[in-house]
């Protein structure tokens, strides 16, 4: 899973805003990484995984060109996290599986619904069934680190507060981190998105947050309120993601 691993996404997207080619990207990542010494093994792992994230994003997550735009707004790492997650759940099925189940946990007002213990991870893992009728049957050593790698995004996120806590709050999200969570979640569900934004729902947002989330992106020129059908709606004042050129002009 290799994590987040932030600075080196950060660079990844740089390179690629710079060059706007992947092949030209790889060239100069693995001249750097050998130049400082970097295990070619350990160098093509994270370029395949990091680069696969990207690559495969939908395009109601923000195309990578303009990633860098993004990252130079952020007030702090964790609102970086929180948007390369956003990724990371598109890109990996498994991850994508685990969150969805936490996501209905917090819905249904479970207890301690943000468990992220091996023993709860475990459960939810092995309720997954794959298409062909296969069962989750990873060797207990491997799920073991699944699960601490599992934990580690989401102290990065800042689901989880410290090394050793396994159960979790739902985090405070930065300014940028939200717009970016208010777009994906508009461009993936349409006009049903506000029943379920997807961004929202990712970030361990409960429903009684939303609108207070809802009044954060409306005071922005990013976003505003309309009025349909006798009903407040909040929708892009422009279109997604335009906010980012605006900002990368100034």
């Amino acid at each position: 899973m290799c994590g987040l691993l932030v600075e080196r996404a950060e660079e990844l997207a740089r390179l690629y805003a710079e060059h706007g080619n992947w092949n030209e990207v790889k060239e100069i990542w693995f001249d750097e990484r050998l130049s400082n010494r970097s295990t070619r093994g350990s160098s093509q792992k994270i370029y395949r995984v990091l680069t696969s994230r990207f690559k495969n994003a939908p395009t109601a997550l923000p195309n990578p060109s303009i990633l860098p735009t993004i990252f130079d707004e952020c007030q702090t790492t964790r609102d970086k996290a929180q948007i390369l997650y956003l990724y990371l759940v598109s890109d990996d099925s498994l991850v994508r599986y685990v969150v969805h189940k936490y996501v209905a946990r917090l819905a249904e007002g479970k207890p301690d619904p943000l468990n992220f213990s091996n023993e709860t991870l475990v459960n939810i893992l092995t309720q997954l069934k794959y298409s062909d009728g296969d069962s989750f049957d990873y060797a207990e050593s491997t799920t073991e680190r699944w699960c601490e790698g599992f934990r580690s995004v989401m102290r990065e996120i800042g689901v989880l507060d410290g090394q050793q806590s396994v159960v979790g709050a739902s985090p405070s999200i930065g300014d940028i981190s939200l717009l970016v969570a208010m777009d994906y979640s508009y461009e993936s569900d349409g006009d049903e998105w506000l029943t379920a934004p997807r961004g929202l729902l990712y970030l361990f947002q409960p429903e009684n947050r939303w609108g207070e989330l809802f009044d954060r992106v409306a005071s922005t020129n990013a976003w505003e309120y309309v009025e349909l059908q006798g009903a407040l709606d909040v929708r892009p004042s422009d279109q997604p993601y335009s906010w980012v050129h605006d900002r990368g002009e100034n």
